[in-house]
């Protein structure tokens, strides 16, 4: 009978898993053997999706097809970077709902999780950053975990509910956050889509539909990855320190070139709660000068500066405090 129930138990535990890649909504309890343990089954996407990167010697390559790649690598790293990261993870500025919802949707075309699990998880970060409680330290979990383990582990797959509570009353968010694999579905098939439209009315262009999803969405995506995991990993190894923050971030310019300015990763964790990461002029932040665009046109507002006392060294704000408050 024991065994039966066993059987049974993981039987539900691999159904669960597969559930999950298409409603993160299912959880399950997680025990604390599994703290450091890749749920394997629910990754297998993930992982296909590297794989799947070597499909680029049947699809081919064409201009138009890596154009494309190059447009959604930047929409989708300043969707990340401006509202993920500077909008939902640290409220640097204001927006209108509508805003808001059509950014929230293009970063979840990033596939990088919905808005609610990646700003809780961030602001969790910041709270407990290179401590033990920081799930991915380089200093406190190594390199690879901090790169990219601790988001495959069954312990880190939940939203943080009580880190994200102000954006989470908007019923949108929440169900871009449970059904996070549908905005990067609708992103393949629309890609899918257009590159037969220009092979039958275009041929010259030398693409179709599935070269179109092997640029566009799989190749540009998996460079999204790297590039955005190197500032929890390589960004708390690499570069040089202007504040003292009680962490291991550091300043890295040509992450902050590649990540469209978060990089300038030991300015953001000095002073977090502003819109603009590089401090100085010739501190290249590329979000920065789309939000201040963007802010031009009306959409955004209201955008948090960084203190003239923190770019003049006259600050005298503890860390500690400054983070809480900020």
């Amino acid at each position: 009978m024991n065994d039966t129930n066993q059987l049974n138990t993981a039987s539900g535990s691999r159904w669960l898993a597969v559930l999950r890649w298409f409603d993160s909504g299912q959880t399950q309890p997680v025990t604390e053997t599994g703290e450091r343990r890749i749920d394997w089954l629910r990754t297998i996407p993930f992982i296909a999706l590297h794989v799947a990167v070597l499909g680029v010697f049947w699809t081919g390559v064409s201009p138009v097809a890596v154009a494309i790649a190059f447009a959604l690598y930047a929409l989708r790293m300043f969707a990340i970077t401006g509202f993920y990261h500077r909008y939902f993870s640290h409220r640097a500025f204001k927006t209108s709902r509508t805003t808001q919802l059509i950014f929230a949707v293009l970063g979840a075309s990033a596939v990088q999780r919905g808005p609610l699990w990646w700003a809780g998880h961030h602001r969790q970060h910041h709270a407990r950053s290179d401590r033990p409680q920081d799930v991915h330290s380089p200093r406190q979990q190594g390199f690879w975990w901090s790169h990219h383990g601790w988001f495959l582990s069954q312990t880190n797959f939940a939203t943080p509910d009580e880190r994200i509570r102000d954006f989470a009353r908007y019923p949108e968010l929440r169900f871009l956050d449970r059904f996070d694999a549908l905005v990067p579905l609708l992103l393949m098939a629309a890609l899918y889509l257009l590159g037969e439209m220009l092979a039958a009315d275009a041929p010259g262009l030398g693409t179709d539909g599935l070269q179109m999803v092997m640029w566009g969405f799989v190749i540009s995506t998996v460079v999204l990855y790297h590039v955005t995991f190197t500032i929890n990993s390589v960004a708390h190894r690499i570069g040089q320190r202007a504040f003292p923050t009680g962490d291991d971030s550091r300043n890295n310019w040509v992450l902050a070139l590649l990540t469209f300015g978060e990089g300038w990763h030991n300015n953001h964790h000095y002073y977090p709660g502003s819109a603009r990461q590089g401090f100085h002029w010739w501190q290249i932040d590329l979000t920065y000068y789309l939000l201040r665009l963007l802010a031009w046109t009306g959409l955004i507002w209201d955008l948090r500066p960084v203190p003239q006392r923190i770019i003049h060294g006259a600050d005298t704000m503890p860390v500690g405090r400054r983070q809480t408050r900020e």
